[in-house]
């Protein structure tokens, strides 16, 4: 087999569809559609002071081994960029807890200690789902991906924003001719 051995840069804002899966071009198109929709909607526009948000999962519906982190990182960078919200880190929540029993177990200056009850609570939770769907005729191939995203006011459980992006690319089979 051969091995790829010379390598350069290139842009990663340039589509390329070299196959029929979801690309890095597709990712970015639906997180700025989503982050522009966040940015804008009334409950994130006209709050008086920044909502906290955590972000949970994207679930993938589709077939294909999808990096719905990557896509969820994305647009929380974007959406923290934006200065329109703040971001819970619930990732983190494990080694804050490790942290505090590390303040209260006496190594740290009273000074310095940082102590439990002082984290701020949710007010929405981001999440959504990315679901496929492929049509073959003949020689052509049809795909079509939709990422729909929701932002739920976490008091009252309604979903105060919402947005889908759609995404349909076409392929077509080479004919072997001789």
């Amino acid at each position: 087999p051969k091995e790829f051995v010379k390598g350069e840069y290139d842009d990663p804002t340039r589509v390329e569809l070299l196959d029929d899966k979801f690309n890095e071009a597709d990712m970015q198109t639906m997180s700025e559609t989503i982050v522009k929709a966040m940015i804008e909607c009334p409950s994130i526009k006209e709050a008086k002071k920044k909502p906290t948000v955590i972000m949970d999962k994207v679930q993938n519906r589709t077939e294909e081994h999808l990096d719905t982190k990557s896509m969820t990182d994305k647009i929380r960078t974007a959406l923290i960029k934006s200065g329109k919200v703040r971001f819970i880190n619930k990732e983190e929540r494990g080694n804050l807890e490790e942290e505090y029993k590390h303040n209260e177990d006496g190594a740290v200056s009273r000074e310095t200690m940082k102590k439990r009850g002082k984290q701020i609570g949710a007010d929405y939770v981001f999440n959504g789902a990315i679901a496929t769907n492929i049509q073959q005729v003949g020689n052509d191939k049809f795909i079509y991906y939709k990422l729909t995203m929701n932002l739920t006011n976490t008091e009252e459980s309604t979903i105060d924003c919402s947005e889908e992006r759609e995404i349909r690319k076409k392929y077509r089979k080479q004919s072997v001719g001789f």
